[in-house]
């Protein structure tokens, strides 16, 4: 049986792209083997966001062609998609294949097998106008499947080089989704997390149809329980799409909504489409219409031109806002983009400073927005065994609002639907005890033993 290798770098849309294209392989009759392991196909989805991304992508190739010089090495993703020359000057590597044509693979590497000479696919990803078709039926995380739903960004924020090498915003036919959201919920995920490189730009490009109505049409997915949006512009928040999430009781009453800085000098050298003010009455809008909701952020430190005050100013903006979590990130000189040619940039050490600030911060309103749960019962569906104490009878999973909560329970209810009551807020998880399994196909479950589990604990309430 002929083997291959997979090594993502970056974000989770190259690990949904690697795992489509490892269905295209499995499909031809291929073994998925340990990427340190020796594979008749080593293939590379790179990642080109920051400087260290390229740098790391070419360190990866390397590595697979002094594993098997012999084999087939083929990269892909965003680094090959920009830079195909450079990777095609890298000695052993027979195909760079970019953003796109990637349902070609298996030709290709069959074509190689063959005749043994290196082949650049690489097209210009601009002048791509249709969603690449690359379906995912399963996922080893067996809890919550994503499902990519569009491609490209038609922002070019003065940091990012993503547009050049994932091309403008295109959509996923809508049909096409949903089919994809019924195929996943046969296979008994709960839980649909929709993906994309701008995922709120959804229907950006469709006629009379956008993020709002798929959601709608999600909506209706029998078996669905949860779904989730893994990022939304605030621009992209109107009042059907609150309304939406409002309305649908399978909307996760969780939203990443990137600020990126908060102080509005910083905002449009960044050519973020906002200021503090419009952002921070989305917020205002999003915390009236549901309240306790979750609302997690990016934002980058030390953009070229930030100052000390502009700094105390975004830490401020942000600690009133009163993130669930903030991701913060020290912004990195990307070559090609415009930030990295502005003049005043900030000096590392000054960076790392105030990251740390902002991470503090983070963990602060972290707590502060759990501590709001002590006492309430929330639902859960369980993931796995819980990671800090394996075996010791805890198992682990994210609420519909994000918070992770650990809990006392058998690990037959992994993938269940769960309710708990949590007992004690912490910064990275909760803990809860068990009320009820509110799983309908409780014949795979042996309700006795669940049901005497929650007997033996007088303390868990029926809710």
């Amino acid at each position: 049986m002929p083997t291959v290798a997979f090594y993502t770098l970056g974000c989770k849309v190259n690990f949904y792209d690697t795992e489509a294209i490892w269905q295209l392989f499995k499909n031809e009759g291929y073994e998925q083997v340990d990427f340190e392991s020796t594979a008749d196909v080593y293939l590379i989805n790179t990642c080109t966001v920051t400087n260290t991304g390229d740098k790391k992508s070419r360190q990866i190739i390397r590595r697979a062609v002094r594993r098997n010089p012999d084999a087939v090495i083929a990269v892909t993703g965003c680094y090959a998609q920009t830079s195909p020359a450079e990777i095609m000057a890298i000695e052993g590597v027979d195909l760079v294949i970019g953003t796109q044509d990637r349902e070609k693979i298996m030709s290709f590497v069959g074509q190689i097998q063959g005749d043994r000479k290196p082949v650049n696919a690489v097209r210009n990803i601009m002048k791509t106008r249709d969603f690449e078709e690359l379906d995912v039926p399963d996922f080893s995380d067996r809890t919550r499947a994503f499902l990519k739903i569009q491609e490209g960004c038609n922002n070019f924020c003065t940091f990012c080089i993503i547009p050049w090498s994932r091309g403008l915003s295109r959509s996923r036919d809508a049909h096409s989704v949903i089919e994809q959201a019924k195929q996943l919920v046969a296979s008994g995920y709960k839980e649909i997390v929709l993906t994309g490189i701008h995922t709120g730009g959804y229907g950006d490009d469709m006629e009379n149809y956008n993020l709002t109505s798929l959601l709608w049409d999600l909506d209706k997915v029998e078996g669905l329980e949860r779904i989730r949006i893994s990022s939304i512009e605030a621009s992209q928040i109107d009042d059907a799409m609150i309304d939406v999430l409002n309305r649908s009781s399978k909307m996760c009453r969780h939203l990443h909504i990137p600020l990126q800085a908060g102080e509005d000098s910083v905002l449009k050298r960044m050519r973020r489409k906002y200021t503090t003010e419009q952002f921070a009455a989305k917020i205002k809008r999003l915390h009236e219409a549901m309240p306790g909701v979750a609302i997690t952020t990016d934002v980058i430190v030390g953009f070229p031109g930030e100052t000390e005050e502009m700094f105390e100013s975004g830490y401020r903006f942000m600690e009133e806002l009163g993130f669930a979590e903030m991701h913060v990130f020290p912004y990195s000189k990307r070559t090609g983009t415009p930030a990295a040619r502005m003049e005043e940039q900030v000096d590392e050490e000054v960076k790392n400073e105030r990251v740390h600030k902002l991470i503090d911060l983070s963990e602060r309103m972290q707590l502060q927005y759990a501590k709001l749960f002590i006492g309430e019962v929330l639902d859960v569906i369980p993931e796995r065994d819980y990671k800090g104490a394996p075996g010791t009878g805890l198992i682990m999973g994210y609420t519909d609002n994000y918070i992770q909560v650990v809990f006392e329970g058998p690990e037959s209810l992994v993938g269940k639907l769960c309710r708990v009551k949590i007992t004690e807020a912490g910064v990275n998880e909760c803990r809860a005890t068990l009320v009820r399994v509110l799983d309908d196909e409780q014949a795979q479950l042996d309700k006795s033993e669940v049901h005497s589990f929650v007997l033996e604990r007088p303390e868990a309430i029926r809710a």
